[in-house]
């Protein structure tokens, strides 16, 4: 019998073990990500294209993080947070950075006071201009 020739890969070496991570949290990421997909956008087909245009992921990606069956990695998560608060929000909260997340509701809320102010001063200006 001829011998085999080629190369064979050893099978010794250095086993890498994965640290502890938890299918669990894993599932609560999805679930997490779901939600706030959801409060934010709704369930309807649109809400699935907003996601899409968001993040340009695949239809079939968009609705398995609507489902909470998996969560967007990476880029994905970059750009949904990039157009949603409330993923932003959830990210914020999941890294342990929630005061963050205050600090960018107070500058909204901050925003909003100034467009108030200026309605309600032009309504003075206009009522002593008369």
């Amino acid at each position: 019998m001829p011998a085999k020739k080629g190369t064979l890969v050893p099978k010794k070496g250095t086993v890498v073990h994965q640290p502890n991570r938890g299918h669990d949290s894993d599932v609560d990421y999805a679930i997490a990500i779901a939600a706030a997909l959801r409060r934010e956008l709704g369930t309807t087909h649109q809400a699935v294209k907003s996601a899409m245009r968001w993040t340009g992921a695949s239809e079939r990606t968009v609705k398995y993080w609507f489902a909470g069956s998996r969560g967007p990695s990476g880029h994905h998560l970059i750009a949904l947070a990039g157009s949603s608060d409330a993923i932003f929000e959830l990210f914020l909260q999941r890294a342990g950075r929630q005061h963050y997340a205050g600090a960018r509701r107070l500058i909204d809320a901050h925003e909003k006071l100034k467009g108030i102010v200026e309605v309600v001063q032009s309504i003075i200006d206009d009522s002593t201009d008369r």
